[in-house]
């Protein structure tokens, strides 16, 4: 294998990983980690039936500020990424992933599923690393099931949870 293979096998790890830091900093709202995924310019467009409208974010502040306001400690979020595509030419990419989502929000009684793909492009930033400047995905679904339809359901945990008081 010669130098120039090895380095864009590196260059595919580097995406993946980035991908998945992407999901994993959002799931576990590491804002400034989340953020530092993102290109300064990055471009968003989140298509969501739950939320109404298409959603479009320019920028990384916008969209960190969106996801803070929409996925914090109330909500407890999942997302799973898998069968990566990616084709690297030089110092940008272009990659595609399949996905799942979960997501719960207590307050609204409600268990959003759903499954896509994403379509990411990247940029390897002045700092050697890779990060996203355009994300955007295709729903295949998306539901929603309402909490006063579970009556057995009980959120037993979750990373935000404050233990209940002893004797309670």
């Amino acid at each position: 294998m010669d130098d120039r293979s090895l380095e864009e096998l590196g260059d595919l790890e580097d995406i993946r990983q980035l991908k998945y830091r992407y999901f994993r900093t959002l799931d576990l709202k590491r804002w400034d980690e989340f953020a530092d995924t993102l290109a300064t310019d990055v471009v968003a467009e989140y298509g969501t039936h739950a939320l109404s409208n298409p959603l479009v974010f320019e920028g990384r502040d916008a969209l960190v500020g969106f996801m803070r306001k929409a996925l914090g400690t109330a909500v407890t979020s999942v997302h799973f990424a898998h069968h990566p595509e990616i084709a690297v030419a030089g110092s940008t990419a272009e990659g595609s992933w399949a996905f799942e989502d979960t997501v719960i929000v207590p307050e609204a009684r409600r268990v959003i599923r759903g499954a896509g793909y994403y379509r990411d492009r990247y940029l390897r930033d002045d700092d050697g690393r890779w990060r996203i400047t355009g994300t955007s995905y295709e729903r295949i679904y998306e539901s929603m099931i309402s909490l006063d339809d579970v009556p057995s359901f009980e959120f037993l945990s979750h990373m935000w949870s404050q233990p209940p008081a002893k004797g309670a």
